[in-house]
């Protein structure tokens, strides 16, 4: 479970995670973070979050961001709104390590899926870039569609392939979530 302070690291992706206000903080209006990007940190899949909004401030270093196909680079001290469904990629593209305070709003349970996202990267149950394998992809996306959803394929298709998709994962022994992940 998130709470104030705690930091997760995710290998894969180059990334940490300090969580300074969480939904239990914030009555569930807000989930604000501290993400660290190493240098030439990997791109994730472009994604968009159906109900959320996203404010980031730049605190050291430079952001690269991807919105709707262009690429822009952020400076320190630079601000980026993301309103909800807009599709997007943020990474850090220089050699020095990029801060970025960043808030999601409604809070939902976007720290649940960012602990499961990255404890599966810890326990090396993702591809070098940081992404599960499909079963895993199929329970995620289904359990956390509210708050994070890929950009492609469309989806409606996503809901059919990953409805068909989610009794072989279960029976596989594939969770939407880890209790060892959000402890």
């Amino acid at each position: 479970m998130a709470y104030k302070n705690k930091t997760i690291r995710n290998p894969k992706t180059q990334t940490a995670i300090t969580f300074l206000q969480t939904a239990n903080d914030t009555g569930g209006q807000l989930l604000e973070m501290e993400h660290t990007y190493n240098g030439h940190s990997t791109e994730p899949a472009p994604h968009y979050h159906p109900n959320q909004e996203e404010e980031f401030t730049v605190l050291s270093g430079e952001l690269s961001v991807r919105i709707d196909g262009q690429v822009r680079v952020l400076k320190q001290g630079e601000r980026l709104h993301i309103p909800k469904n807009k599709i997007h990629s943020m990474w850090n593209n220089s050699a020095e390590k990029t801060v970025v305070n960043w808030k999601v709003q409604p809070a939902m349970d976007t720290e649940y899926f960012l602990e499961t996202a990255t404890g599966l990267a810890n326990d090396g149950k993702t591809n070098e870039a940081g992404m599960p394998g499909l079963l895993q992809v199929a329970l995620l996306a289904n359990r956390f569609n509210a708050v994070f959803r890929l950009s492609k394929p469309p989806f409606p298709i996503q809901r059919v392939l990953f409805g068909i998709l989610m009794p072989v994962a279960y029976l596989a022994g594939y969770r939407p979530v880890y209790k060892k992940y959000l402890d």
